[in-house]
């Protein structure tokens, strides 16, 4: 069963094709997180957040990740960082054309 975590936090910038440059990096080594299936990249500058949807393999992968990457945000004295995780239900996303 694939798992769902849902991740946001307050951002101030930068956004869009800045955001990219400057995430580049840490968009690489977020690919090679163990568990990790894809992560879709999410930002709102109306709001002043960012953060992910990403899908793991497990509960387990998704968890460590989670917490590894809630400290790593507080390090950077980014707070509060929201994170769910959900079970992904396969039969009724892939009627509905999900990426899994």
């Amino acid at each position: 069963m694939s798992i769902l975590l849902q991740v946001d936090f307050p951002y101030g910038g930068p956004w869009g094709d800045a955001m990219s440059e400057a995430m580049r990096g840490l968009a690489e080594s977020i690919a090679g997180e163990p568990g990790l299936i894809w992560k879709i990249w999410t930002e709102s500058p109306a709001t002043g957040e960012a953060g992910g949807i990403y899908l793991f393999a497990d509960r387990a992968s998704a968890e460590a990740y989670l917490a590894m990457h809630t400290a790593r945000l507080k390090s950077f004295g980014i707070t509060p960082v929201n994170g769910k995780i959900f079970a992904v239900n396969e039969a009724l996303s892939a009627i509905d054309r999900a990426p899994l």
